[in-house]
């Protein structure tokens, strides 16, 4: 599964579980309100400081009225509590506004109905003000709650859209993950859910947020008859409906990462295959080539009916010894790339000397003598492997020597470049044309070659990935007047891009 394909499969996806978290939702804003609705739309917290406040208001109200109940009437008494009753639903609901209503109606009895201090009441009027007051508190009460319980939910829902949209953005972005999901919904609801897959008859943890992931008290959403969302909501705030649609979307994640994998491994086959195919081409024929040229060395002087001068035995014997220099150098750069695609080069890091290294990298390379090198002195240390960077020195001086003219040798060179130092190798050859100078790093590209039968075309590769595995790069330009310059960049010992650990190679 490539790239281009997964964007739009993700968009249809995340288009997908928003209608759907949508319609779960408009589907319970339809319901009508239950009793248990109405009384817990106000969260515990406001319920009590609603009752506090109806304790404390009507003693305060109550005390103050008493003190000027002889410029008051009744009416105007029973205004001055139902305002009062007003405020406590506006702050804790419907439950506090009825406790202060019932409150409100015993003040009124007691102290200001005649006969006061007694729950007498003489006069039918007054008996049918405070039954007429404490219908209308409780009223006014019921519609200031139900405007409060729509506010609450109207944000409860604003909240819920807004998590809904940050769920559905992990579909489309890098964040793709079961354990994104789950964390998303932990950030925005403190709510905490494992994910659980059932595997061999036992539910497998697939990924989970929060606290403890092995309590057993948590609220299950069965997704499929193999998948579950187990969630702890202590708040209690967050929809039935939220959490499912949280479920439903921590499964497409799992179900996408699985199909990511496995189009990664598909990937890596197919990769492999191509690999072998390859290899087995270079073996078909690179292989064959020096070998062939050996065997027909060796059956010349070995044939008893022919006698061949010194000059010639020394012609022949010179022929098996660059083939099998050929046939070394292949094998070493085969071996190479093998532990460069499997994964097992470990490069031991340490300061390093390129003055020291690069006399190394040119032994036993055919025509190195002609090699010139610029090497200043002062060149401070750098992080590097040195048998590494040997085997790529090798190997990029080897393929400049290969297409350099002869009256125009290749040249080494290094310099400091601030925190890093530049080795380039400098040809004046056919050169390499800039959309195709990062495939020539790719394994068997002998891409301007002359000669199909100079190499598998492994040398820039294994360069570049022993040099990218040391913490370096390696990168082609073109020579000026023509040709191919090679540069390997590696950090200074000691400066801003030399931090790095010291690895074990096995």
């Amino acid at each position: 599964m490539t790239s281009d394909q997964g964007v739009p499969q993700r968009t249809q996806l995340a288009g997908i579980t928003l209608m759907h978290m949508m319609d779960v939702s408009a589907e319970t804003h339809r319901q009508r309100p239950s009793v248990a609705d109405l009384v817990g739309a106000i969260d515990r917290r406001r319920r009590r400081l609603g009752i506090v406040m109806a304790i404390v208001s009507l003693a305060v109200i109550t005390a103050v009225l008493i003190t000027v109940r002889s410029g008051l009437s009744l009416a105007d008494t029973l205004l001055i509590y139902l305002l009062d009753v007003v405020a406590v639903a506006v702050v804790g609901g419907f439950g506090p506004a009825v406790l202060a209503a019932a409150a409100a109606s015993l003040c009124l009895n007691w102290f200001f109905t005649p006969p006061l201090h007694t729950l007498t009441i003489e006069e039918p009027r007054n008996l049918l003000a405070l039954l007429l007051f404490v219908l209308v508190a409780i009223s006014v009460s019921s519609v200031v709650h139900i405007a409060a319980r729509r506010a609450t939910l109207a944000a409860r829902s604003a909240s819920e859209a807004h998590a809904m949209l940050v769920l559905a953005r992990t579909v489309l972005g890098v964040e793709d993950t079961p354990a994104a999901v789950l964390g998303h919904l932990h950030d925005e609801f403190a709510v905490d859910a494992e994910l659980q897959e059932l595997v061999g008859g036992r539910w497998e943890r697939i990924a989970h947020t929060g606290g403890d992931p092995g309590r057993r008290d948590r609220q299950p959403i069965t997704v499929r008859h193999d998948l579950r969302l187990l969630v702890d909501d202590a708040s209690g705030k967050v929809s039935g409906s939220l959490l499912e649609a949280a479920a439903r979307l921590a499964a497409s994640a799992l179900d996408r990462d699985r199909l990511r994998t496995q189009a990664s491994q598909a990937e890596a086959l197919e990769a492999g295959n191509r690999m072998r195919t390859a290899l087995l081409a270079a073996v078909s024929h690179d292989l064959r080539t020096p070998l062939a040229s050996i065997k027909a060395s060796i059956s010349s002087l070995r044939q008893p009916d022919v006698h061949y001068s010194h000059s010639d035995e020394q012609e022949l014997l010179e022929t098996v010894e660059e083939s099998t220099d050929r046939l070394d150098a292949l094998i070493a750069n085969l071996l190479d790339m093998s532990r460069l695609q499997t994964g097992a080069l470990h490069p031991i890091v340490d300061p390093v000397a390129v003055e020291e290294v690069a006399p190394l990298a040119l032994r036993g390379l055919p025509g190195a003598a002609s090699l010139r090198i610029d090497l200043p002195e002062g060149l401070p240390l750098v992080r590097a492997d040195a048998g590494l960077l040997e085997r790529s020195l090798a190997n990029l001086v080897s393929n400049a020597l290969r297409f350099s003219p002869p009256q125009q040798p290749p040249t080494l060179l290094a310099r400091r470049a601030g925190d890093f130092v530049e080795i380039s190798v400098v040809d004046h050859g056919p050169g390499v044309v800039p959309p195709h100078r990062e495939a020539m790093f790719e394994p068997f590209q002998r891409l301007g070659d002359r000669d199909t039968s100079t190499g598998v075309g492994l040398g820039l590769a294994v360069a570049r990935g022993f040099t990218e595995a040391m913490g370096g790069v390696i990168t082609a330009t073109e020579t000026a007047g023509g040709g191919l310059t090679m540069t390997v960049r590696l950090a200074v010992e000691g400066g801003v891009g030399a931090d790095r650990p010291r690895e074990v190679r096995s």
